[in-house]
Order: C-alpha cells, then structure tokens, then sequence
C-alpha cells in the first residue's frame, strides 16, 4: 500500500533538541536550588511532555509548589533557548524534501508546548511542514490520538492514508491508538532494541530509509 501522507515526531525523531532541553532543565533545577541531570538522564525523561520532564528531574519529595516553580522557570528559559544548540538530524531535510516532491503531505505532533513547537518548526523546516500540533489546552497530548486525528483533517488525510514516524515508546502507543502504521528511528533518545521491544511495527536508521520501505 502506498501512504498519502506521514506524521512525524518532532524532538528525538526529526530534531536533535536534546542539548537545549537539558540546559533548560539544568537552568530551571539550578534556580530552585536543586541538583543538576546529565544529558543522558535528561534523554530518559523526555516524551511526554516537559511538565513531566520536570517531575522526573527534580528530587524525590519535591512539593507540588517547587514542581511548578521549576516548571515556570524552565518553560520561560526553554522559550528563549530552545534554538540555541538545536538542529535536524543528519538526512532529514533531504527526507523532507524528498516527500515534498513526491506530493506527500507532512504533519508533526509533539508534546513540546505548542508555541515552542511552531518556533522550531518554522524556522528548521518551514513549508517543509504542512501542519503542527503541539501540547495546547483542551487537547490531550500523546499517547491520546486527539492531536493526531487533529493533524489528519488538516491534512485531508485518513488513517488508512497516513503513517506515524517516532523514536519513544509514547510515540508507539500513539500510533497504535490512533490505528496508524509506525515508522521507529533508531537514531533518537530510544535505541533500536528498545524501539523493537516495545513492538514497532518497523525500524529504520537513517531518515531516507523510510524512502526505501516502497509504503510511499
């Protein structure tokens, strides 16, 4: 079957956005008196949503009120630094473009806030994009397939007509949520065990492989 249309994640799958993520959480830990995380502690934590990146970050025992704070503070911080070290990965231009030529629509649903998410998709893609979705008030954000169902009407695409591209096991659950056929990249914060445990339905390791799987 050939594919009308791909959904892909953003942090982890098309961007590299781990640096930037992990000097905002480091910022916002520093400024709360907390101890900072490494970059691969940081990797671990991120996928659903920086509200629980935060939760993961702080120490066991924070108040409800500390959690917030350092939310505030790092959300504020991230907004203005989320385009600092941040970057595509290696063949993921090339793949965008490649799909633009082929007439195949491009969305993107992530859990990043919906104002970072448009920044960053703007700048590093522009009309390499066709529409995103991020976290926003009165969407449920992922693992729920709200936000992608949101994104197929945009596309005038169907599940039938659509695949999902992702590197997390939220990114899994998702797709299966949402009945779409899923696309794992090895090469972003979950490696290809992982991804192969948590029952991908296929894996690819660089981005113009996906080109390579004749579904589009």
């Amino acid at each position: 079957m050939k594919y009308k249309a791909v959904v892909f994640d953003m942090d982890g799958t098309l961007l590299d956005t781990l640096k930037d993520l992990a000097n905002s959480t480091n910022f916002a830990l520093k400024a709360c008196g907390f101890p900072k995380r490494t970059a691969d502690e940081v990797k671990s934590f991120v996928g659903n949503g920086v509200k629980k990146l935060i939760e993961l970050s702080v120490p066991e025992g924070t108040s409800k009120e500390e959690k917030e704070k350092c939310l505030i503070i790092f959300e504020k911080h991230y907004l203005a630094h989320s385009q600092v070290d941040t970057k595509p990965y290696d063949g993921i231009i090339d793949l965008l473009t490649e799909l633009k030529k082929r007439g195949i629509k491009t969305g993107v649903v992530s859990n990043k806030y919906h104002e970072a998410l448009i920044s960053v998709c703007d700048r590093f893609f522009g009309s390499l994009i066709d529409y995103a979705v991020g976290e926003k008030e009165g969407v449920p954000k992922k693992p729920a397939p709200d936000a992608v169902f949101e994104c197929l009407k945009q596309l005038n695409s169907t599940k039938q007509d659509t695949i999902y591209v992702g590197d997390s096991d939220v990114d899994i659950k998702t797709a299966k949520n949402a009945e779409l056929f899923f696309v794992g990249v090895s090469w972003g914060f979950r490696d290809e065990k992982f991804l192969r445990d948590n029952k991908a339905d296929t894996i690819i390791n660089v981005p113009t492989a996906l080109l390579s799987l004749q579904i589009i």
